[in-house]
């Protein structure tokens, strides 16, 4: 089962890129688990036809220990398996530790052993890396992370403190960084503001995603590009980050 974490400032446009990275890999063949770890609990909704789908902290509260998976796991687009970690009470609690109960409750549950995913995918808020959002790579439930960002400040510098969260991490072998997503915003020298970025933070860009109206259209009609516009040349970019991502995966099996 290969594990991966995509991390990004909120508003960047990770949740969509993972929904189309996780439908593509799907159309390769994959079982794929896209797991959302932001409180907002909208990760999995391009996937699920414009539907929010319950959270765990919400069915958590509801139902207790007579939570079942059928609860919190959902089928989604060609068969990906959705869920969202959801969030605290508005006011109450800490959304990092709503990440924690939730992947503590996937775990005891054997989400992994009943579902038998080939992929999972961490879909994780990156604006703060706390104990919580850093989860996915700090007990080891993904082994390598992609940072979505664009050429703009604030995403660059959330992309570095991810970096900094993700070295602080690797003397345990936990996790490596498999390098950066570039979702374009068209701003002015952009390809080369993130690629100086990315030099000074260690990686490097694996994929640049071009600003595409196609992508607005999917996501009007409640699913991702993949799905729902066959025509678009948007198809053909999410495939070669799906097997880009894939190939990056594969060489850090290889050296481990």
């Amino acid at each position: 089962m290969r594990k991966i974490a995509i991390y990004g400032k909120g508003g960047i446009g990770k949740s969509t890129t993972t929904s189309n990275l996780s439908a593509a890999l799907s159309t390769m063949g994959f079982r794929v688990m896209q797991v959302g770890c932001d409180p907002k609990a909208d990760s999995t909704k391009g996937l699920m036809g414009g539907r929010r789908i319950p959270t765990v902290l919400d069915m958590l509260r509801e139902k207790n220990d007579e939570l079942k998976l059928s609860d919190i796991v959902f089928e989604g687009f060609n068969g990906v398996l959705c869920v969202e970690s959801g969030g605290p009470t508005p006011g109450i609690g800490c959304a990092g530790r709503g990440i924690i109960s939730a992947f503590e409750k996937l775990a005891e549950l054997e989400a992994f052993e009943v579902y038998k995913p080939d992929i999972v995918i961490y879909d994780v808020l990156g604006d703060v890396v706390c104990g919580g959002f850093a989860m996915p790579i700090r007990e080891g439930y993904a082994r390598e992370v992609f940072i979505v960002s664009s050429g703009e400040m604030m995403a660059l510098y959330a992309a570095g403190n991810i970096a900094g969260a993700v070295k602080s991490f690797a003397s345990k072998g936990y996790a490596r960084l498999g390098g950066l997503i570039l979702n374009a915003r068209n701003i002015e020298n952009e390809r080369e503001i993130v690629e100086k970025a990315a030099g000074e933070i260690g990686t490097e860009i694996i994929a640049h995603i071009p600003r595409s109206g196609d992508i607005q259209l999917a996501e009007k009609a409640g699913g991702t590009v993949i799905e729902c516009i066959e025509a678009s040349p948007m198809r053909d970019v999410y495939m070669s980050l799906a097997k880009t991502v894939l190939a990056v995966s594969k060489d850090d099996e290889a050296g481990l």
